[in-house]
């Protein structure tokens, strides 16, 4: 989603902004822009489409000023053109917003009915003439940011510029994610702490419903109320080497690389090697009193959950409810006293989910959330903060993340079968050296990456593609056929391989590749006989296997992939390697935009 940076320096910001912008490509976007102040002006530079637009008009059009604020804007009202690009700005005020203003039509209506010009489709530009009108009448920006943000509905983030005060910014937010950046003699803003990773590693949060007026030296944060607040100065560890490709194509490929290294690190602390058992973060709260689970996620991480619900019904015996965090809500669940309400994000600031965290959370449930930023806005909110430790995940198509949260989730699983009393000491080891197995497994699958490369071109001319899978390797077909639907833009759907019969089968021709996971086991006889009618059909399958499963039931598939042989429980990580390249490498060879393919944005903060 949307991007925002502001600087308040002695020094000129352009440049820095630009930077700072780039460090955000990775939230999705359409069009961006800068806006300065020099000698009482506001000097606006905005271009649509890729960075390198707005590099280009800065080139011949340069924006000087030591104050500045700047943004990446992905459409919601409004075409990603030029003029809906953000900053907007009027005569006194220029600003920038990361997320809807749902009553911005009436708001909008009654500037014009006062004879305000408004030049672009959004929602953003209402605000700009709402606050520039209060300054117009005399308002300090203090005052007129006071009058107008209790007239917002909505999700924002803002940023904003006054042409008659160029040494300080306004921010503002509430339900989208703002921080502030405390500098040697500049002060800064932006949506996330990688966007200030080169300029400071000193920042905080601001939380729901706060404001801040910064200047060069100074940050004075005012709460819903507009009553003075201290808000945590903390060190963000945000590293601007950690958001390079190094020698990787595309950040995505260096992502699914990491795997092996990132799921061991989140492992390791969750699982205690000495004594051979998985531990929780300190909680409050009895586990072992759970009697029922409700998850809530969005794409990929709603995928993680399906896995998930595997597990915990298998392991702990706890029923689990189900649900996409846009559906949620509008369903008026039912939840039971005593439930835990688990949630997975990787930003920790989908709106969706942070809705339903809300809506669960004033329902009475205990709060868990598996996210990959341990400050973001569902962090603070949770009773049970279980962190994944993925690192910063550039790549819009998420790969590290998703393994990473399977293997919290393994290990949540884990630990309440204990605490319920479902798993005896010896289960609990052996769960634990398979877990300890999944970095070397996920290795030995990224051995593969030449063989998948290799036989990408017979899935890159494909309109439709079929993805199968039974069990916890259900999810991972739909996984498989999420990402290469985002990446590469082919057609594709998962689905329970049993079901194939009752309708997708029609499907089936010559034209349709399948690609079949099916790891030796128990579920292998079942997926391969349905395997079996796709290729009677005239199907052209893709068996994912390990070396028993391959020799047994390869013969005939247009082409192969071997995974090592593991355990099922973390089956859903390892297979999820081969799903992730073969998209991948399918996307290398059709030309696309790999790390930001069209129309998506990494983190939706808007419902």
């Amino acid at each position: 989603m949307c991007g925002i940076i502001g600087i308040v320096s002695t020094k000129p910001v352009a440049d820095r902004l630009v930077d700072g912008l780039k460090r955000m490509e990775y939230r999705g976007y359409d069009s961006a822009g800068v806006c300065t102040i020099q000698n009482g002006k506001l000097v606006r530079r905005r271009a649509e489409g890729k960075l390198g637009n707005l590099v280009t008009e800065l080139n011949g059009n340069p924006a000087p000023g030591n104050i500045g604020i700047a943004h990446t804007r992905w459409a919601t009202h409004g075409a990603p053109t030029a003029h809906n690009a953000h900053p907007h700005a009027t005569g006194e005020v220029a600003l920038v917003h990361n997320g809807i203003i749902e009553n911005f039509k009436p708001l909008r209506d009654a500037l014009q009915a006062k004879g305000r010009k408004l030049e672009s489709e959004t929602d953003t530009e209402a605000v700009a003439h709402m606050i520039s009108e209060e300054v117009e009448n005399g308002a300090s920006p203090e005052d007129a940011v006071k009058t107008v943000l209790p007239q917002l509905r909505g999700a924002f983030a803002l940023a904003i510029a006054f042409r008659q005060n160029p040494d300080m910014l306004i921010g503002a937010r509430l339900g989208s994610p703002l921080v502030v950046g405390y500098g040697d003699g500049e002060m800064f803003l932006g949506s996330d702490a990688l966007a200030l990773a080169p300029l400071t590693q000193k920042i905080a949060y601001l939380e729901e419903g706060d404001w801040v007026v910064i200047t060069r030296d100074n940050a004075v944060i005012y709460d819903q109320e507009n009553n003075v607040v201290e808000r945590e100065v903390t060190t963000s560890g945000a590293s601007a080497a950690a958001i390079e490709k190094g020698n990787y194509r595309h950040y995505m490929q260096k992502e699914i690389f990491e795997q092996p290294t990132v799921v061991a690190q989140t492992l390791s602390s969750y699982i205690r090697q000495a004594d051979e058992t998985v531990a929780l973060p300190q909680i409050d709260f009895d586990l072992s009193k759970i009697n029922r689970i409700t998850i809530v996620a969005c794409g990929t991480s709603y995928y993680a959950a399906m896995v998930a619900k595997y597990w915990f019904e298998q392991f702990a015996r706890v029923p689990v409810d189900l649900d996409f965090a846009s559906e949620f809500r509008y369903r008026n669940p039912v939840l039971e006293e005593g439930g835990l309400a688990l949630f997975i994000s990787q930003s920790g600031e989908t709106a969706d989910t942070l809705a339903a965290l809300r809506h669960c959370k004033a329902n009475g449930q205990t709060i868990g959330v598996v996210v990959n930023v341990p400050t973001s806005s569902m962090a603070r909110e949770a009773d049970l903060l279980l962190p994944t430790h993925a690192g910063p995940e550039i790549g819009v198509a998420s790969t590290k993340a998703f393994t990473c949260q399977l293997a919290v989730l393994a290990a949540l699983a884990a630990h309440l079968a204990v605490k319920k009393g479902k798993m005896d000491r010896a289960e609990e080891q052996e769960v634990v050296h398979h877990l300890l197995e999944a970095p070397a497994a996920l290795n030995a699958a990224l051995d593969h990456d030449e063989d998948i490369a290799s036989m990408a071109h017979l899935i890159a001319p494909a309109r439709d593609v079929l993805y199968l899978g039974r069990g916890p390797d259900f999810p991972l077909a739909l996984e498989g056929a999420l990402k290469l639907k985002e990446i590469s833009y082919i057609h594709a759907e998962g689905y329970a391989s049993g079901e194939m019969k009752h309708g997708p089968i029609a499907l089936i021709d010559e034209e349709v590749p399948v690609i079949v996971l099916a790891p030796s086991g128990p579920l292998f006889e079942k997926t391969v006989s349905n395997m079996h009618e796709v290729r009677a059909r005239g199907g052209q399958v893709v068996l994912i296997s390990d070396r028993e499963g391959l020799e047994e039931a390869g013969e005939g598939c247009i082409a192969t992939i071997e995974m090592p042989k593991v355990h099922p429980l973390i089956a859903p990580l390892v297979y999820a390697v081969p799903v992730q390249l073969l998209a991948y490498h399918v996307a290398c060879v059709k030309g696309t935009d790999v790390d930001q393919p069209r129309n998506l944005a990494k983190s939706v903060t808007v419902e």
